[in-house]
């Protein structure tokens, strides 16, 4: 399918309403995409169609369910090129995915041993550590961000060490949009024998994921926010390590055998998914990325370069406004101050005039106090979105400099 953004949002029914009489403008994609059709569809169609448990019930319905459900682990593995589908571990999103490595990571680190993530984390995937470390006695180091919003690459490798066992950072920053060199990063963390996670939250959606080509160890993403639904997720891991790791949880379906005194754990991916799972969740996700990976994915992310380059150029040009992360590669994210007015002002101010942001510190408060900022106000885009929305977002804020002035 070739991409062609009137055609692509034809696909999507929400972008067709009005918000107090305007024209919807959604620039909050960095929280979560809109749905197409298509997934929208598939989730009906299970819960009026096949609506069953799955793996285990001897009918129909519990058959179709499985099928739809596993092919669903088929479709997300063969997009980010995982070595093995039992390496598609499905979770509720990138926050669960990110705290089973993390809990079980803190049953094997020991004092001394250190974790390494950057200043430019989202919440997700600095607490989790933090509480890693506090567990086992070990030491989270944080490497810092340049002026530009970029990883101080020079920095992060001077942290490493062979203390140095887990190594977590976002694949593309979620409060500035910056995208990291993840190979770059992987290839130095791994000279020094550490683990390596990256937060592929944001960076899912922009493109295509090779997490063998990357190198790294874990990948850890959300459905919402690459057009699928909320409340399913995938963490994708090496089988070599899955298949050992500490469970998250346990309970039903994660067991392979059980006594009262004692049980002993599933195979992968199994062992790593208690209880009954987000059967509709995961068959929207799998629609998803089916739709998504048929689009042509370099014209996607040159869409989406050119949206990013006006908004930059508009934001630049605009008298009293700070544009609050300057990387050179980046995408998808514009975050800005205003003189005039406070974010939640700002955000308010646009929304009754139908244009969608977000404001505050986007789950990221200590790189907010890194640069000194109480929060932004964030515009964030995606392969539906046009020029001429980039337009009325400048148009939007020129009445809201008047009003707030």
């Amino acid at each position: 399918m070739a991409f062609d953004v009137a055609a692509i949002r034809q696909q999507f029914p929400i972008l067709s309403r009005e918000v107090d009489g305007k024209p919807l403008v959604y620039l909050d994609n960095a929280a979560t995409t809109q749905k197409p059709q298509c997934v929208i569809d598939a989730i009906v169609d299970y819960y009026t169609q096949c609506n069953s448990n799955v793996h285990r019930g001897a009918h129909r319905l519990a058959d179709e369910a499985t099928q739809r459900y596993e092919g669903a682990r088929d479709i997300i593995a063969g997009f980010i090129n995982a070595a093995a589908r039992e390496e598609v571990i499905w979770t509720s999103g990138t926050t669960e995915a990110i705290n089973i490595v993390a809990h079980g990571l803190g049953q094997l680190l020991k004092a001394g041993d250190e974790v390494v993530v950057t200043e430019m984390e989202h919440h997700a995937n600095l607490v989790t550590w933090q509480q890693a470390c506090k567990q086992s006695g070990a030491i989270l180091r944080v490497a810092p961000i340049t002026e530009l919003g970029e990883l101080d690459l020079q920095a992060f490798e001077s942290l490493l060490s062979s203390q140095t066992k887990m190594v977590a950072f976002p694949h593309v920053s979620n409060s500035l949009g910056t995208i990291n060199p993840v190979k770059q990063l992987t290839a130095k963390a791994k000279a020094v024998g550490a683990w390596v996670l990256v937060d592929g939250a944001q960076g899912i959606a922009h493109g295509a994921v090779d997490v063998q080509d990357l190198g790294c160890d874990f990948y850890a993403f959300s459905g919402h926010k690459v057009f699928g639904p909320t409340g399913i997720g995938v963490l994708w891991g090496k089988a070599s390590l899955l298949a050992e790791w500490p469970v998250w949880q346990t309970g039903g379906e994660m067991i392979s055998e059980v006594s009262y005194q004692d049980a002993r754990w599933n195979v992968l991916p199994y062992r790593l998914e208690a209880g009954t799972p987000h059967i509709a969740g995961a068959i929207g996700l799998g629609e998803a990325i089916r739709w998504f990976s048929q689009l042509d994915l370099e014209a996607v992310a040159d869409h989406e370069r050119a949206l990013i380059q006006r908004a930059t150029e508009l934001a630049e040009a605009f008298e009293g406004l700070t544009i609050v992360g300057n990387a050179p590669d980046k995408t998808g994210v514009l975050s800005f101050v205003m003189n005039e007015g406070h974010p939640a002002d700002i955000g308010f101010l646009l929304d009754r005039q139908g244009i969608a942001i977000r404001t505050g510190h986007h789950c990221a408060e200590p790189l907010m106090n890194r640069l000194g900022v109480p929060g932004t106000a964030r515009a964030s885009f995606s392969i539906y979105n046009t020029l001429d929305e980039v337009e009325a977002l400048f148009e939007g804020l020129k009445k809201v400099r008047m009003m707030l002035a």
